[in-house]
């Protein structure tokens, strides 16, 4: 009896070299960076929001934890934003490494993994709050070009791994491959993001074409002496591009004017409205300097500034639509403002409607407003942090109940109702400044916008307080600058400052975190004298 020999077992493939690895790593790289690109040329198509990276950034920021807010504007400032989206980057990077060498252990893994990124993408897209179905196409035909290239591109490097006694002309072959793609991939970055640019012309155009009305109610002249002339003081008008800016968009809206509207409607409206600029600019406008401050600024910080705004008074929009205060029967007690980008702001309809001026404002310093600071139209009530206050890009205005709604801050932790408390700040000398030894000149500011400020005082050490010199008042909505005049004499000191405000109340030394209604305490510096 005859027997069939066994057949020889099937070659069976050599484990991946250290290079394998390496070249499997690239891969994924320059297929992470082609997916990238493919999706930044159809967020280009659909709007730049839509890009994966904005799109998880902003779900990143409504998902943080206050705190880690905080910790971010305070560490990063203004840079907070760009720091987020490189951080998204730099992860990003990390798992396309990854997804490389999964491809390289079990071909399709790695494939599979970046169309789970895609579609995590895509989630984070269409959850924002002024998102469409189309907002989801950058991430998912960004993550299907990705895994299609990861896949390719790994197969490119299993190839030369299995040619026989050739393999480097098989991963030069690779190499060469990897860096076309990877040029490819970094040129539809560069056009996506040039073509999503290329949207916000018709803004830009609209903002450039805008000429502000002259005023029916002109700001009062600003008396002489408001402006301090030492050097270090920050000026009493804060120009545009100096403006500080706390908000939650990873990309400045960029609205064309000529289609923006504005709808009020709500509980008690009699007449819902919906409004134009050109509506807003036909009636009477108002130019007001004042004082605007961010609930996240600490104890001498710097998100604060003043500039004179021009608009018209929401009040007059609101009793237009048949809205009454609480106090006169009215069922609304809460005005929430709703931004382009998803952000709401609730304020308390008796504050907007108590006789102060709050605006909608279309012009910031005697120009339209710059897009960083809310064109075409923001919202401004004095006395009240910007958190409750100060909608940027605005577009709706809602009617409700503080028991009703509870706008995006408050879901966060943050207090309802936010009046400003009366704060004051050094600006110079400054922390840990060098002094020579006589008379130094002491400066900064002090502010209790619906108050005004009464006193200024400073203290040196352990020493009394002294009674600063105050510069001429603009009103109750303005800060005030004030200065000291001290014989300063050698060794290390800590200067002090407090400020009382038009209602006689002195600001607390009591320190206190800016959560959940602003922070308080006495600024201090410490300074050497020489």
């Amino acid at each position: 009896m005859s027997t069939t020999p066994p057949l020889p077992a099937p070659p069976q493939p050599s484990p991946p070299t250290p290079t394998d690895r390496l070249h499997a790593r690239l891969a994924g790289a320059v297929a992470g960076l082609g997916g990238l690109g493919v999706a930044e040329l159809v967020a280009a198509a659909v709007r730049p929001e839509a890009s994966p990276v904005t799109a998880v950034g902003a779900a990143a920021i409504d998902l943080t934890p206050a705190p880690v807010k905080e910790w971010a504007i305070r560490t990063f400032g203004e840079a907070d934003k760009a720091v987020l989206q490189v951080g998204i980057v730099v992860v990003l990077a990390a798992v396309a490494l990854l997804l490389g060498r999964w491809e390289l252990a079990r071909r399709g893994a790695g494939a599979a993994g970046a169309v789970v990124l895609g579609v995590v993408g895509a989630t984070a897209a269409v959850s924002r709050p002024d998102a469409s179905a189309a907002d989801a196409l950058p991430s998912l035909v960004g993550a299907s070009a990705g895994a299609a290239l990861l896949y390719w591109l790994v197969g490119r490097v299993l190839a030369a791994s299995a040619a026989s006694g050739a393999p480097a002309p098989a991963r030069r072959r690779f190499l060469l491959a990897a860096g076309g793609t990877a040029a490819a991939a970094a040129g539809a970055v560069v056009l996506g993001r040039a073509l999503g640019a290329g949207r916000s012309q018709d803004a830009e155009a609209s903002r450039a074409a805008l000429r502000l009305p002259r005023p029916d109610d002109p700001a009062p002249p600003r008396p002489r002496g408001a402006q301090l002339a030492f050097p270090g003081v920050a000026p009493f008008i804060t120009p545009n591009k100096d403006f500080y800016r706390v908000d939650t968009a990873l990309v400045v809206p960029r609205i064309d004017a000529d289609r923006w509207r504005l709808r009020i409607h709500g509980l008690g409206v009699a007449d819902e409205l919906t409004l134009t600029l050109r509506d807003l600019l036909a009636r009477p406008v108002v130019e007001r300097d004042l004082t605007l401050n961010c609930v996240s600024n600490e104890v001498g910080g710097p998100y604060i500034g003043t500039a004179r705004w021009t608009g018209v008074r929401l009040a007059d929009l609101l009793r237009e639509a048949g809205v009454r205060p609480p106090s006169r029967g009215g069922p609304a007690d809460q005005l929430v403002a709703r931004s382009v980008d998803g952000m709401t702001i609730g304020t308390p309809v008796a504050d907007v409607m108590d006789g102060r001026d709050a605006l909608l404002a279309f012009g910031m310093n005697g120009e339209p407003l710059p897009f960083r600071h809310g064109f075409p139209v923001r919202m401004l009530v004095p006395g009240l942090y910007g958190y409750v206050s100060a909608c940027k890009w605005i577009e709706e205005l809602e009617l409700t109940t503080f028991d009703a709604y509870d706008a995006y801050w408050v879901r966060d932790g943050w207090a309802a109702r936010a009046p400003v408390k009366t704060q004051s700040r050094i600006d110079t000398p400054r922390g840990s400044a060098r002094l020579r030894a006589g008379t130094v000149v002491v400066a900064g500011v002090a502010w209790a916008q619906r108050r005004g400020i009464e006193r200024v005082e400073v203290r040196v050490d352990d020493g009394p307080w002294q009674r600063a010199e105050l510069a001429a008042s603009d009103g109750p909505d303005t800060w005030r600058q004030w200065y000291l005049r001290w014989s300063a004499t050698p060794g290390g000191h800590t200067l002090a400052v407090r400020a009382t405000d038009g209602g006689g109340a002195t600001q607390t030394a009591r320190r206190t975190d800016i959560r959940p209604d602003g922070a308080t305490g006495h600024h201090e510096v410490r300074v050497t004298v020489e």
